[in-house]
Order: C-alpha cells, then structure tokens, then sequence
C-alpha cells in the first residue's frame, strides 16, 4: 500500500516526537530505494522538507534526529526540492549535527555516530546538487570544523564513515567552490594537514628521509584495506583540487619541502596495490593526477629510494616508479576510450619528468624508443609502445595527440631530425608546424649531448626510407617515363590548373612556410616577399 504523504505532513506538523519518528521511519523504508522522482507531489514533498529541518532543530531522541536525517537524505535526491534545504538556517542545523559547525569557541559534539553520519551524507547530497547550498557552506565556514575533526584523524573513537564522509564533503567543497579551495590550501594550510592524514591512513613508516613503508612489516606486499584505500583516495582528490595551480608558480624552499614529503607517499602509493585490479587502477589514477600537479623540482623524489635486490636500476639509479609509470600508461593506452581524461595526465607526467630529469628521459627513450630496426612497416603500425603513441599523433582529440608528440619529441631531445626518423614526417608534421620548426632544426629544450646510434639495420635501409611515412616503400615506375618534353609540360600545366581550380573554389588553400618556421598561406608569404624585394631595391637606389 502506497503511503499518504499528506498523512505523513500532518503527523510531523502535529509535534508528537513519537508519532512523527514512526511516520518518517515508515516514509523512509518505503522510499530508500527512490533515486528519481517526478513531478507528481513535489510541492508536498517541499512542505515535508520544510517541516523536518524546523522538526530537526528542537531537542530529539538520537532515533528521532535520525528519522528526520533520513528522510532529507531521501528528499534532497530531488533536484527541484533543494530550496529548504539550502537556506542559512538548514545548513547550519545540518553542520551542528554533522558536529562541523564553525564556532569561536568549541565546536560542541554530537556523541551518535549515526547521527554524524547521516547529517553529512544530507550535506553530501544538498552540496553537490544545489549551488545556493555550495555558497552557504562557504558562508559558514564549515570547512574548518571539517578540517578540525581531519586533525583528529589518528584518533580510533571516529568511525570510518564519520572520516569518509568528512572527507568526501571536503572533496565537494573544494571540487566545486573556488574560495573554499584558496580557503584550505592557504589558511588552513591543506597541503601539511592533508599529507598528515595520507600518512596516518595508510599506516606509514619514515625508513629515510623521502623513503616509507608499512608501519607493520607483516602488511608489506599485501593490498591496502578497502577501507583505508577509499579513506586514501578522497584524500588524493582533495589535494589534487587544492594543489590545481601548483605546477604553474614558483615555490619558495618550505613549500618545496612539503611538496618532497608529499612526494615520498605518493611514491608509495603508485608502488602499491588495493583489493582488486579495478580499485588498484581507480587508485593509481588519483596518484598519477596528483603527482601531475607538484612541482617539477620535486618529482626527483621518485628517483630517491637506494636500489635494492629486485628494483629495476638504471644509470645507478631506482627506477621502479618510472617503470610503474610507464606501465600504467601502456595500460591506458590499450582501452582506446575517454582518452583524454584517462591517459592525458600520465603523459604529461613522463613528458615533464623526462624534460628535468637526465635518467628518467634516457630510461623512457630506452623503453618506448629504442635504437630502431624495423623500417619495413609505417610507424604507426604495431604493438610496441612506439606505435601506440605514434597512432596517437594523429588523434581526432587535439589535447591527446599534442600530449603524444610531446614525450616522443622530448625523449628526441627536442631534435626534429630524429623525431622525424622515429615517427615519419607526416606524423611529426603537426607538432612541427606549431612549433615553427617544419625547416627543422631544435626546440628550446636544454639536453646533454649524447649522440643518436643507428643500427646497422636502420643504416642500410636509410637511403630508401620515404621520410613522409617513415619506412621502405618499393620503387614506383617513373609515370613520365616514355613522354616528350612537351606532353610532360601539358600534364604540369593540368596540375597547376587543378590546384588553381580548388584554391579559388576554396576546397584547399594553398600554404608555405614563413620566415617564423610555421606554416602559412601562400598568398601571404608571396606578397610578403614582393615586399621585401621592394623594400630591398629602394635602399639600393638610395645607395
């Protein structure tokens, strides 16, 4: 039997604590499992959001704090029924119970866990889906008390929901309020507090200065708990929104050394598993997008731990994190979809890793380009991690396939020459013309000054490779093979007008390269240098 939701308002305007708990607790059994709602008694389903925030506010049992705390959870599922849930007074009714409200003096606590709970998951709810509520909550600061309760995350008394709840919401604010994210990173100093955190929830130990391990030495190689790695990965999304811009600006030497720590733990983290392959992806992609946004001069942290039996050295060096890297690349690049969402990060990672760090591009150009042999198929054409990224270059998605040509051109040292021997011409061709290099030459890269050894496979075949596709094609017949000098100069002219015929028409527009290495019409590069020829006659007559 469908309930009277009418019945239900009467019963909760009535006042009678007994009453209206068992007419919610009733309301809300028949509708936990209600995600979408139509337009049919929305306006009475605003009226009971009213009166179970005014009902909310006197003094309750915790069952009945609960029963009404439910019932908003259900009804703030409704996008258009938001409105008494996103004033000044709900949200700071919803704050105290959730034990987030910001006060001069002590925050007083709520002592039901449930009651926590369950006012932050409404607040979960409300914040994502109403911007008035996103813009209260600033309001009210309650950031702080949330940033409060994260500073007692070692202490064992709060439940995992209360601190995964704490921090989701904290991920919301950050997410979708520019201020709050200025507010923690900056006042609250979010980076320290949230690297504090990271540490205490996954368990760590300090072996050296930028080196942890597992607090536990029977925990080490054994998955993270799914507890502490959802705990982890709220934590990595709310750096990652507060350190968004951290990349792109100077940091003075403290900065520097909060950004190392950070670094260490997410080095452990990429070395690390969770229950499943699934969770250990969804928990290395929030690594990989963090890791993306630290400063360049602290990635070297990555390169920092002594090699030891079973790491994978190079140049002296431990590579293990680079070679994870690199595989967790490889695996993006096989799925083939949402590319730049899931791949894009990773690649600029290695891109600007390799950029700074001598070992890691030599390592990097080791594995995705080695010395080249196979120069009987295209570039593009294969399973090595050449072929995939060079495949990519030509990407519909403009950002996926400038992030492609980025790491091969850097692990090319910049050089045009042999970005173009490793990719083909055509392929390289994009990059190129956006860089104003399609004459050649070096971008402004800084690099040792190492030299490219072909393989004797690669010397023999050169004089034959087609620079444009970048192999060994066979020798087509001479088309003009058997014609008089005459009929050659008709098809010339055919082909001149031909293209005449399709610029005018505008299906191509015919183009040069400028003095500035990039492309441009040809029209202008022609009247560009009548120009200069006249400019140059006219100081000569002055002469």
């Amino acid at each position: 039997m469908k309930m009277d939701l009418n019945a239900v308002i009467e019963t909760v305007e009535a006042g009678y604590q007994d009453a209206a708990m068992m007419a919610l607790q009733a309301f809300n059994k028949e509708k936990c499992q209600c995600f979408t709602f139509d337009g049919d008694g929305r306006v009475e389903r605003q009226r009971l959001g009213k009166l179970v925030i005014r009902f909310l506010e006197r003094d309750l049992q915790p069952s009945c704090q609960l029963a009404c705390l439910e019932t908003i959870r259900i009804l703030s599922r409704d996008k258009n029924c938001l409105e008494p849930f996103a004033t000044p007074q709900a949200i700071q009714t919803l704050g105290r119970h959730a034990g987030i409200e910001h006060s001069e003096g002590v925050t007083s606590e709520i002592p039901d866990v449930e009651v926590i709970v369950e006012a932050l998951k409404c607040l979960c709810n409300i914040v994502f889906n109403s911007p008035s509520a996103q813009e209260v909550g600033a309001e009210l600061r309650l950031i702080v008390g949330l940033t409060e309760r994260l500073k007692l995350c070692k202490d064992r008394n709060w439940s995992h929901e209360v601190r995964f709840f704490d921090l989701r919401l904290t991920f919301l604010f950050t997410a979708l309020r520019v201020d709050v994210r200025g507010q923690l990173a900056h006042e609250l100093r979010g980076v320290s507090l949230l690297s504090d955190a990271l540490e205490s929830t996954l368990g760590l130990r300090w072996l050296d200065t930028f080196e942890v391990a597992r607090a536990d030495k029977g925990d080490e190689g054994l998955p993270l708990p799914r507890q502490e790695t959802e705990r982890t990965m709220e934590i990595l999304k709310i750096l990652f929104n507060i350190t968004f811009d951290t990349s792109r600006r100077d940091v003075d030497e403290e900065e520097a050394a909060l950004y190392r720590h950070l670094c260490a733990i997410l080095r452990f983290c990429l070395m690390s598993k969770a229950d499943g392959e699934d969770r250990t992806e969804e928990f290395h992609s929030h690594t990989v997008n963090l890791l993306g946004n630290l400063p360049l001069m602290c990635l070297d942290v990555l390169l920092t731990p002594k090699v030891q039996q079973g790491s994978i050295e190079y140049m002296g060096v431990n590579m293990d994190a680079v070679s994870m890297l690199l595989d967790f690349m490889d695996r993006r690049l096989d799925r083939e979809h949402k590319l730049k969402e899931t791949l894009t990060p990773s690649l600029n990672l290695l891109t600007e890793s390799a950029r700074v760090h001598r070992e890691t591009r030599k390592f990097l150009r080791m594995k995705i380009l080695p010395p080249l042999r196979d120069v009987k198929n295209r570039p593009e054409v294969g399973n090595s991690l050449r072929n995939k990224l060079v495949r990519l270059m030509t990407h519909i998605d403009t950002d996926v396939k400038h992030c492609a040509a980025e790491l091969l051109f850097v692990l090319c040292k910049e050089s045009v020459s042999r970005f173009v021997k490793y990719t083909g011409y055509g392929n390289a061709a994009g990059l190129l013309a956006a860089r104003g290099l399609m004459c050649g030459g070096r971008g402004k890269g800084r690099y040792s000054e190492d030299e490219d050894t072909d393989t004797e496979e690669y010397r023999e075949a050169k004089p034959n490779i087609n620079p444009v596709t970048g192999r060994v094609e066979e020798k087509l017949p001479n088309p003009m093979e058997g014609m008089t000098e005459e009929q050659k100069e008709n098809e010339a002219m055919k082909l001149v007008n031909m293209f005449d015929k399709m610029s005018r028409d505008q299906v191509i527009q015919p183009m040069a390269v400028g003095p500035d290495g990039k492309l441009a019409s040809l029209e202008s590069a022609v009247q560009r240098l009548s120009e200069q020829r006249s400019s140059s006659g006219s100081d000569s007559d002055d002469d």
